[in-house]
């Protein structure tokens, strides 16, 4: 005999939380001072938020009350998140016989469920998540209900769990300590010993069309002096030793060499053949828009990083750039769309699927192709 006995509601709850955890891929958001209610979240599906609240519902009153309290909530998700917009489900569980439910409320619709006939054949319910109906849970008992439904449940937030630890524990770092030694070294050989000529291998879009193709990569190697050399090095540090850990050697190495093509490609193009550049400040421009997009992924837990520190930085520099003389701003700005686009390409795991992986791809391709034509056959 089943020792768990479950109301009517907390049935509902759980299939409700079954089925937006392990078939929408919702997560759920700890909300301090609340009570019998659930908050859930996937920015990237129709409704970014999902609310599951159980508590009496007596009169238009308190309707009232609960859809602004649950719009105080949504804003402080939406600042978190750095969303624009974030369409809320409000599903209310207990609701009484006198209470309208007018659903004339912007970016909030609430939708009512009183038992488990509803969930199962409601056309409100379906009509929004069709599915919901399959989502079949095998069980004898109330106590073998929960146990399944919570297998199921701990089973999808252990499979996001390792891709989040995957994604942030702490790993060797090579490929960003071997691109600072390689542009110390060039430095070195360059501009201490001379021994190898900045001239030979900086940007110019005129050398560039006469076959010298190298100069688009080997000028992100070069520097004009110790305190560019330290400046972007310390960057490509704090910046190169963070995205290589979150994306992984290859997929960095990736947007770290595709981010110097386009700013060489784009600095090429709108500065002219009177103008030669060098420095890596385009490819880590690229890195920081990898670290946008990136972020973009992971803005409930990166949020309030990219609103404080990644923006601003990229805004900050770009108006330094702007309002400084020789600082090849057209540079960093083909690094930091280079970057995007190639993070894009190369994907997030666990947050990009194949199609949005072929998006940047095609997109990626549309740029270079762009700019190439811009180089060579304008």
């Amino acid at each position: 005999m089943s020792s768990l006995n479950m109301t009517n509601i907390d049935e509902i709850t759980m299939r409700l939380v079954h089925y937006f955890v392990t078939k929408e891929n919702y997560q759920p958001i700890l909300v301090n001072g609340l009570e019998n209610e659930i908050w859930l979240e996937n920015i990237d599906k129709k409704y970014g938020v999902i609310r599951i609240n159980s508590n009496y519902i007596h009169n238009n009153e308190q309707l009232s009350f609960d859809i602004y309290k649950a719009k105080t909530i949504v804003k402080q998700i939406k600042k978190k998140t750095l969303s624009l917009s974030c369409d809320t489900l409000s599903i209310l569980l207990n609701v009484g016989e006198n209470v309208s439910i007018k659903n004339d409320e912007k970016h909030i619709d609430i939708l009512t469920i009183s038992n488990i006939d509803e969930l199962e054949n409601g056309e409100s319910i379906s009509s929004l998540f069709p599915e919901i109906k399959n989502d079949v849970i095998e069980a004898n008992d109330d106590m073998d209900f929960f146990i399944n439904v919570t297998n199921d449940i701990n089973t999808k937030t252990e499979e996001k769990n390792r891709i989040y630890e995957k994604t942030f524990r702490k790993k060797r770092i090579v490929i960003t300590y071997a691109l600072i030694a390689i542009n110390i070294i060039v430095f070195i050989l360059s501009y201490v010993l001379g021994i190898i000529d900045t001239s030979d291998f900086s940007m110019n879009i005129a050398d560039v069309r006469n076959g010298e193709f190298w100069r688009l990569i080997t000028s992100a190697f070069f520097h004009g002096g110790i305190i560019h050399l330290v400046c972007n090095m310390y960057s490509l540090y704090v910046l190169g030793t963070q995205l290589e850990t979150f994306m992984g050697k290859w997929k960095y190495t990736v947007v770290y060499f595709l981010s110097a093509l386009t700013s060489s490609l784009l600095s090429g193009v709108l500065n002219g053949p009177g103008v030669a550049s060098v420095g890596a400040s385009g490819a880590i421009f690229g890195l920081l828009g990898a670290m946008l997009y990136f972020g973009y992924h992971y803005r409930l837990y990166l949020g309030s990083v990219m609103a404080e520190r990644i923006i601003p930085i990229i805004l900050l520099n770009l108006f330094i750039g702007f309002t400084m003389p020789y600082i090849d701003n057209f540079a960093h700005i083909g690094g930091l769309v280079g970057g995007l686009f190639a993070s894009m390409m190369v994907g997030i795991e666990g947050k990009t699927n194949k199609s949005d992986t072929i998006n940047g791809a095609i997109v990626t391709v549309i740029l270079f192709a762009f700019l190439i034509y811009m180089t060579f056959f304008r």
